[in-house]
């Protein structure tokens, strides 16, 4: 018997990896069950966000997650075998090798033009006051060489993942378990106040050396920047994933609802009533695949979400704001930006980030989708990568945050938005002009741009896109854990929070690879054992 307008086995709420990840392998083990995707925005991937710019046949601007850690992160890379092994070849996933520091790209920092060799090479042109151990140290190399004291033996090349973990969550520092301290807090006690102001600054972000739980907090960081990363990007863009995941989902009889928000839920008898674009839809289980800021937007309307004990655990992480901006050109003006090398040889800045500790913080000149860097013809910059508070000065120049999706809308309307250069049958077409760029945003970019590479003014934007995932449904681009939160508690518990409800909660937020698709998938794996379905 149904109270609803309409009865099915499964739904699962929210269309990113995790959601549509669970829906395909559910489908695989229950073919006969009716198992529905319900996605609030129009396409699926949720913070996997790739679009071409207009223009420039072989670029993917990546709005959202951009890359993996092929060395690490084990569940994606076998997703990716998985799927190539039923994609038809011109469908096939393929990745090319990811640049982010090379030696010849600009470090712009309190006033000063270094390169990221002086580091290393020319220490005393860093204008940083550090101590002598502190000196002379490769990017990262500061927090690394902290960790390994607040944790020895952590940063050893022979541990996995997992050891990493279990070291850093059994681990005291003072006297006191880890995870009640902060990141910040204890590297406070190791480093000096220069060290790390420079690790921030240099490092490109500032969410990662906050206070967030330092426990979880020093394996992330050693799996991210510490022990060797190799970084992985996608030719046909990292949205690819999920929506080939979503179609071998509808191969096999799945379906999946775009523009279908779920505006909340309750649960009467042994059924889950939920309220969707006007209508009651009755589902037997019910899979959550959202991050925090998403739950928190469906607890008024969904009395479940809002007891005690389901509160305390969507409430143990905090989301993080993360801001991408892309600006294209007619060609890589950046290349001029290089230096003349003792041989006489000019080495021109053509791949890989430039960092800065003004707002736009990071700039990646974005390859070729074969990986290779543009060298003429029509380019691209991420031109800005920021996160935290930094992500804050873009404000005032951009539509209020949170209105949007009141209205039923994914992105806020642009008063005035940067045209750009394409013809009009593009502009109707392409998804890059559902994320343009306001025109004073572009303005104080192209600014910035020019003073971090030494320029008078850079050439004319010819097209430029953004997005801000701290605005909803998201919240932030990627969570982290609090601080006195143990992880290793709450994930098992999370992913099914009540031991007499089929509900079930997955998703990055919730996960030992925070900020990461790797994460995502963990969680979701998680869900899917409580239906006897085993990890890929």
């Amino acid at each position: 018997m149904t109270n609803g307008n309409e009865n099915i086995d499964i739904a699962i709420v929210g269309g990113g990896v995790s959601g549509v990840y669970c829906a395909w392998r559910l489908k695989q083990k229950f073919p006969d069950k009716k198992i529905v995707v319900f996605e609030g925005s129009n396409h699926i991937g949720g913070r996997l966000l790739s679009v071409k710019p207009p223009g420039i046949n072989n670029m993917v601007a990546e709005l959202g997650g951009m890359r993996i850690l092929e060395n690490t992160q084990y569940r994606i890379v076998a997703l990716i075998k998985k799927l190539n092994r039923q994609l038809a070849a011109n469908k096939k996933i393929e990745l090319y090798d990811f640049p982010v520091d090379e030696p010849q790209n600009i470090a712009y920092l309190r006033g000063f033009y270094l390169r990221l060799s002086y580091f290393t090479d020319q220490p005393d042109k860093v204008p940083y006051n550090l101590s002598f151990v502190e000196r002379g140290i490769k990017l990262g190399g500061i927090i690394v060489n902290a960790i390994e004291q607040i944790v020895p033996g952590i940063t050893s090349v022979d541990l996995s993942e997992e050891q990493r973990r279990d070291m850093a969550r059994e681990a005291k520092f003072a006297g006191r378990p880890l995870y009640e301290q902060g990141f910040w807090n204890v590297l406070a006690r190791i480093i000096t106040g220069e060290a790390y102001e420079l690790s921030v600054d240099a490092g490109g972000y500032n969410s990662t050396l906050t206070n967030w739980n330092a426990a979880d907090a020093i394996p992330w960081y050693l799996s991210d920047f510490g022990i060797s990363p190799e970084y992985k990007g996608f030719k046909k863009g990292f949205q690819q994933v999920p929506e080939s995941v979503a179609m071998l989902f509808k191969d096999i009889g799945g379906e999946i609802r775009l523009w279908s928000k779920v505006d909340g839920f309750e649960r009467i008898g042994d059924q889950f009533l939920l309220s969707v674009k006007g209508e009651t839809i009755a589902a037997e289980s019910l899979i959550l695949a959202m991050p925090r800021r998403s739950l928190d937007l469906l607890a008024p309307n969904s009395p479940m979400l809002r007891g005690d004990k389901i509160q305390s655990l969507i409430s143990s992480v905090t989301p993080r704001p993360l801001f991408k901006l892309f600006t294209t050109y007619t060609s890589p003006w950046w290349r001029a930006a290089g230096y003349t090398d003792a041989e006489g040889n000019f080495v021109p800045v053509e791949s890989g980030r430039t960092v800065t500790d003004l707002p736009v913080r990071q700039t990646y000149y974005w390859p070729k989708d074969d990986g290779t860097p543009a060298t003429e013809g029509p380019s691209m910059l991420m031109a800005s990568y920021d996160d935290g508070t930094n992500v804050g000065f873009w404000d005032g120049l951009r539509p209020q945050r949170r209105q949007a999706w009141k209205k039923g809308l994914e992105v806020a309307e642009i008063i005035n938005p940067f045209q750009g250069e394409c013809n009009e049958e593009e502009r109707q077409c392409n998804p890059w002009f559902q994320y343009q760029a306001p025109k004073p945003m572009v303005a104080e970019v192209a600014r910035q741009l020019a003073k971090i590479h030494d320029l008078s003014y850079t050439p004319e934007v010819q097209n430029a896109a953004f997005r801000d995932w701290g605005d909803d449904p998201f919240g932030g681009g990627w969570n982290s854990w609090n601080i006195g939160v143990q992880s290793s508690e709450v994930i098992p518990k999370i992913v099914k929070p009540l031991d007499d409800c089929p509900l079930y909660i997955c998703g990055e937020a919730y996960s030992n690879s925070q900020g990461w698709v790797e994460g995502a998938l963990e969680t979701a794996d998680l869900v899917l054992e409580k239906f006897d379905i085993c990890p890929l």
